[in-house]
């Protein structure tokens, strides 16, 4: 199986690529990184150093791999946060170009904007990028509870409202939401994950840890992402991927750390100590 993940990329703990790429090629998936901005560090910590790669020259690896002539191998494209929305369209182009070759292949959008509580970090125009050219392009989507909010225009303060607004996410195209963090108003002492198409609705429940990281999404949407290629089951990827990355969660508490413990708690991609079970809505 092979990935094309567009995505940005630190020297200095796990978000975007970083979060993405070694999680799965732990879970036996070759992965193409090309590499958005290169930061020294997430700009979670408030400083950092390093660029955001000009669109052109994103565009210029893009098209090295299709002069090799590998793009028809490829079996999924994954996005996540763009430094520019300049990048926009190379994302979009990229898609497009690998399931012209490949029209089993898989885009899949991590519509990276912003979260409940920091508002949105990305610079203009990527907000309106996503919703209104990459989501519709996508046959996946990975929204937090924010992103969705913001992608269907309505507010989330249950269960009912959820699946509603997921609902209303795949009328702007995607087959498949992964909704990768929902906090319901009524009971916040656990973390939900949900996963919807029109197949089912299935949501998953693990305990909620006091601690805040970086990259926990970015990690999500790519082992969703090589679950649901491997084995085609929505709730066999939801339940796999909520219970590796609350065992990774659960390494980092006790490790009292600020990045995602992605090395110690590799083994966890594939076979995660713990197994929360989807339970399926509709």
């Amino acid at each position: 199986m092979n990935i094309l993940s567009i995505q940005s990329s630190v020297a200095y703990g796990h978000v975007g690529n970083s979060a993405a790429v070694f999680p799965l090629q732990r879970m036996g998936v070759s992965v193409w990184p090309v590499i958005t901005v290169h930061f020294s560090n997430h700009t979670g910590y408030g400083e950092w150093r390093g660029p955001v790669l000009p669109a052109p020259e994103i565009a210029e690896v893009i098209r090295g791999l299709e002069e090799r002539g590998v793009l028809p191998e490829c079996d999924a494209v994954l996005s996540g946060y763009m430094g520019d929305a300049s990048l926009g369209q190379v994302i979009a182009a990229a898609a497009a170009k690998v399931k012209e070759l490949n029209p089993q292949a898989v885009y899949c959008c991590d519509p990276v904007m912003g979260d409940t509580g920091r508002g949105f970090f990305v610079r203009p125009g990527i907000p309106e990028f996503m919703r209104d050219v990459a989501v519709p392009l996508a046959d996946v989507i990975t929204p937090n509870q924010f992103e969705l909010e913001f992608l269907t225009g309505m507010r989330i303060e249950g269960l009912e409202s959820a699946l509603e607004a997921a609902d209303r996410a795949r009328a702007l195209g995607p087959g498949l939401i992964l909704v990768t963090s929902l906090l319901l108003q009524d009971e916040r002492e656990k973390m939900r994950m949900l996963a919807v198409c029109g197949e089912g609705a299935w949501i998953v429940e693990t305990p909620l840890l006091p601690l805040t990281v970086n990259g926990a999404g970015d990690a999500t949407a790519a082992i969703f992402l090589a679950r649901y290629l491997k084995h085609g089951d929505p709730a066999e990827a939801l339940s796999g991927t909520a219970s590796a990355i609350h065992a990774i969660l659960e390494a980092t508490h006790r490790a009292g750390a600020r990045e995602l413990q992605l090395v110690p708690a590799q083994e966890s991609f594939v076979n995660p100590p713990r197994w929360f079970k989807a339970r399926r809505l509709r």
